[in-house]
């Protein structure tokens, strides 16, 4: 297994790149989000690889940073996610976004990726809601999208028991204004207990 390389970009033609790499090119594909943030042509670079093995090719994936190679081996876990869908997914959205996605199960943004159905996103949801926490760097809701009073709020009632989904659905039904993590949690709770 290649686990990363290290060289000079000879090519880069989205989502496909090649770098030299003691005089041998090895060909890669990358997300946008890792494509971004790669240096010119002809200058060094460091990437996380995943290989894929299939019947008629082995296919190089590049990442920049442990999070996006993390994700993307996750969702090959996901059965009827591929590496295409992965890597537009990974290219469509942030790893803290899709963190984000599946603990508010949010469907509208997940769609919105190319490639990404109604189906495919309920099953994300699904099968990724447990690895979620267990993936390093996304770990809680703490750490996503800036630690925003919903974001703050759902981790809380998550906390207290409630499944992702469920703490969604309770801060959804509260109503619309700029309220305080504090107040979002109470009036949640409140909504919660009139059930």
């Amino acid at each position: 297994m290649i686990g990363s390389l290290r060289g000079r970009i000879q090519a880069k033609a989205p989502p496909q790149l090649m770098i030299d790499v003691g005089g041998v090119g090895y060909e890669l594909e990358a997300p946008m989000s890792t494509f971004f943030h790669l240096p010119a042509i002809g200058q060094e670079v460091s990437l996380l690889t995943h290989l894929v093995v299939r019947e008629d090719a082995h296919v190089l994936y590049g990442f920049g940073t442990p999070d996006e190679r993390r994700l993307f081996r996750a969702l090959l876990k996901v059965s009827g996610v591929g590496p295409k869908i992965a890597l537009a997914l990974l290219s469509g959205i942030s790893v803290e976004a899709f963190a984000q996605c599946v603990v508010t199960h949010d469907v509208a943004a997940l769609i919105r990726v190319p490639g990404i159905g109604r189906k495919t996103a309920e099953r994300l949801f699904i099968e990724m809601r447990d690895r979620i926490d267990s993936l390093s760097g996304m770990a809680g809701m703490s750490s996503l999208a800036g630690s925003t009073p919903e974001a703050e709020a759902v981790s809380a009632l998550i906390g207290l028991g409630y499944k992702p989904a469920e703490a969604a659905r309770l801060l959804k039904a509260v109503e619309p204004g700029s309220h305080s993590t504090e107040e979002l949690i109470r009036r949640a709770l409140q909504g919660a207990a009139r059930e």
